[in-house]
């Protein structure tokens, strides 16, 4: 369908005006000027709700107000504030960009578009955010909430997960973009897909894109944006062992490869179903062990974007010497606080008491 240059300018003039003068969404890093904290916004909220993130923005930003507080952190103590919002590969990258910037570029965040995404964790979106909210650079955010703004208003029926959907909603957003006006125009899309146009039961009565959205004329809204594939979620048991000894924990580091790269883990079996105390204690790897008695000590299930964990507990009492694999350690509970852990993981010490603050 063409799309016409005055119903373009109506979309931007419209967006802009409601943005101006009706858009009360505030959150801290919306009128950030500095790279270094916007950046540090976009990672953060990258397959993460705003609110969600806003308290790790918040202690990022208080712990380490600068790059160069952050490139000079210990790895533990930055995955441990990171705890909880899954995707560490995220995480783990962002220090590694920390360093890069403070160490080679004397903590000068770049300031064009190409330098930007050139660095490590950094994509299209993230790069054009920063561009545009930092220094003003028209680059065009295209993310979720923008596929949906523009597929209702325009009626696009493309899907947005194919190389012609992302190239073409890619394509019409930096067409619509104010030049003079890339943050503002940036900012007020994203709002409004967060806060209006949403996934399901937008409020269309508020909008003020309403009167010429197509979406909402034929009815259209819960039908787009389109997505040609079916996310497949796959579900994983692990099956944790918390070994204690002596008044310390034993926990290995997970490594890579995998998720929750860098996490610390009891002992886990994953198995390829959910498995009783009886079922658990046979397993190869436990009966090897020893142990006169292991107690079953509950399940929590987390669900991710491409899958489920289903994770049981089961803990024991060491009463001597075990076996077990090089790459875990003795910890005293005393310090398991200054440990970042999965949030299963994590869930179930605090509720058990193995974590003291």
């Amino acid at each position: 369908m063409s799309i016409t240059t005055a119903r373009k300018r109506y979309f931007t003039a419209e967006l802009l005006n409601w943005h101006h003068n009706d858009n009360d969404r505030s959150l801290p890093w919306k009128s950030e000027k500095d790279p270094y904290k916007i950046w540090l916004s976009e990672i953060i909220l990258q397959q993460t709700r705003a609110l969600q993130g806003l308290p790790y923005y918040i202690n990022f930003t208080t712990t380490y107000p600068t790059i160069h507080h952050l490139a000079a952190a210990k790895d533990e103590d930055v995955f441990r504030i990171w705890q909880g919002l899954g995707y560490y590969n995220r995480c783990k990258n962002m220090l590694a960009t920390a360093r890069f910037v403070a160490n080679e570029l004397n903590g000068q965040f770049p300031g064009t578009y190409d330098d930007i995404v050139a660095l490590k964790g950094i994509g299209p979106y993230t790069a054009a955010a920063i561009a545009s909210f930092a220094y003003g650079l028209p680059h065009a955010v295209v993310d979720g909430n923008v596929y949906r703004v523009l597929s209702r208003y325009f009626a696009i029926d493309t899907p947005v997960d194919t190389t012609e959907g992302k190239k073409q909603f890619a394509q019409l957003a930096q067409d619509l973009m104010a030049a003079d006006s890339s943050s503002a125009y940036n900012q007020a899309i994203m709002d409004l897909g967060a806060t209006v146009c949403s996934p399901r039961n937008p409020s269309c009565a508020l909008c003020a894109l309403q009167k010429n959205c197509i979406a909402y004329k034929q009815g259209m809204t819960t039908m787009l944006p389109v997505k040609s594939k079916k996310v497949q979620v796959a579900t994983r048991y692990f099956n944790y062992l918390v070994l204690e000894k002596d008044g310390k924990i034993w926990l290995r580091k997970r490594g890579s490869k995998d998720i929750w790269e860098n996490l610390h883990e009891p002992l886990q079996i994953e198995t390829q179903k959910l498995v009783d105390r009886s079922a658990f204690t046979a397993l190869p790897d436990v009966a090897l062990l020893g142990l006169k008695e292991i107690n079953y000590a509950g399940k929590d299930t987390q669900r991710l974007t491409h899958r489920i964990i289903i994770s049981s507990f089961f803990t024991a009492d060491v009463p001597g010497e075990l076996i077990l694999p090089e790459d875990g350690r003795w910890t005293d509970k005393k310090d398991m606080n200054k440990i970042a852990y999965p949030k299963t993981v994590l869930d179930f010490f605090k509720k058990n008491n193995y974590i003291i603050s």
